[in-house]
């Protein structure tokens, strides 16, 4: 999914030229002036918790956090039906949060990635997701909107900031970040659902067509983190749209609640399909003729996780994270690496991110009510 939504810099970046951070910009983008941290900063228990600020703080070279309040227009997005395309949604940015039109497009290629659903040791559950890519800039967007439940999730940078090439040392902060809300790879909310896209290498793509509302694959994990509390309720939500696959790239999720239930959401031949799951990598688990359609590796991975809990029935978050260090990319000897991998705690709502397979560092965030 490469370039999936990089053209986002360069329309943000000619409107705000035009005029977007003049008072006279749309009502509908209204970030919260109320939340001015200058910078990110730890909290004094003995966690560390790290502290994002409302503009964009290096946390080490690759991965950065921020924190937006407010509200973004995302409600407005759905009740005037959504997106089949990502040009689509940039063109509702355009035209509705900042008041002028731009046509662009883009080209996508894909990642791996793995994920893990596990009881907690310690209590409740926990979620591991690694994302598998080349060497890119992280953020960590922990967002409290208006109309939605609070979450922490992921973004690749790289998506957004290679589209503008030269302009790219322009962005604002409030560039990135407005489109970063939209650009979600992966994340957990205060009600404990965590959701995670995964590409399966395949020729055929999602391209939902009935009556319903559109999303894209990134704007369904808004979706789902804005407003599900549960699995259930979060297959309910993605029934009530029509998924279209950002760059017509093969896509499923993996979604995992609080109670510990966890599936894998996929589309086969346009139709929604739920697998009971607790791992996920990058091919289709659905029974039927498209059943291990995918890599080879992604299957390795897939049975080295499998065995993982197959050994433990709960875990606790730095068995989680060796866990996922047993499945990063340095294991395969191959140029990608795992760029982070995160474990979510989905009863304390706890987020740890660990960057670039330094599992000796981590940079731990709380969810806050």
């Amino acid at each position: 999914m490469k370039n999936v939504l990089m053209c986002f810099a360069v329309i943000l970046i000619l409107l705000f030229s035009a005029g977007c951070n003049n008072s006279t910009s749309s009502e509908s983008y209204n970030r919260d002036s109320n939340y001015a941290d200058s910078k990110a900063s730890q909290s004094e228990n003995m966690e560390d918790f790290i502290i994002p600020a409302s503009n964009i703080t290096e946390l080490e070279n690759g991965l950065s956090t921020v924190r937006f309040d407010g509200d973004y227009a995302f409600d407005l997005f759905l009740e005037q039906g959504g997106a089949a395309t990502d040009q689509d949604v940039f063109r509702f940015i355009s035209q509705s949060l900042i008041g002028t039109n731009t046509d662009l497009r883009m080209q996508a290629e894909g990642f791996g990635c793995s994920t893990i659903s596990i009881k907690n040791t310690d209590g409740g559950y926990l979620f591991g997701r690694n994302f598998d890519w080349q060497n890119c800039d992280a953020l960590i967007v922990a967002s409290y909107p208006k109309n939605g439940y609070a979450s922490v999730s992921t973004v690749n940078l790289g998506f957004i900031k290679q589209g503008a090439g030269i302009a790219s040392s322009m962005m604002t902060d409030e560039i990135l970040t407005v489109a970063a809300l939209y650009a979600p790879l992966d994340g957990m909310n205060e009600k404990g659902l965590c959701v995670s896209v995964n590409m399966i290498e395949d020729n055929a793509t999602i391209g939902q067509d009935t009556d319903k509302a559109d999303i894209t694959t990134t704007t369904a994990i808004r979706l789902l983190l804005d407003k599900a509390a549960t699995t259930d309720e979060a297959m309910t939500l993605l029934r009530q749209y029509d998924l279209h696959a950002s760059m017509n790239f093969m896509v499923h999720f993996a979604i995992a609640d609080s109670t510990g239930k966890s599936v894998a959401v996929e589309y086969i031949n346009n139709e929604m399909v739920v697998t009971d799951t607790s791992i996920l990598t990058n091919f289709y688990l659905a029974d039927g003729e498209k059943q291990g359609v995918g890599t080879s590796q992604s299957h390795e991975r897939f049975d080295i996780l499998n065995d993982a809990i197959s050994n433990h029935r709960s875990m606790n978050k730095e068995e989680v994270k060796d866990t996922l260090d047993s499945v990063s990319k340095d294991n395969f000897n191959e140029l990608e690496s795992t760029e982070w991998s995160v474990v979510f705690d989905q009863s304390d709502l706890t987020a740890t991110y660990y960057h670039r397979e330094n599992y000796k560092t981590a940079y731990a965030l709380k969810i806050d009510k």
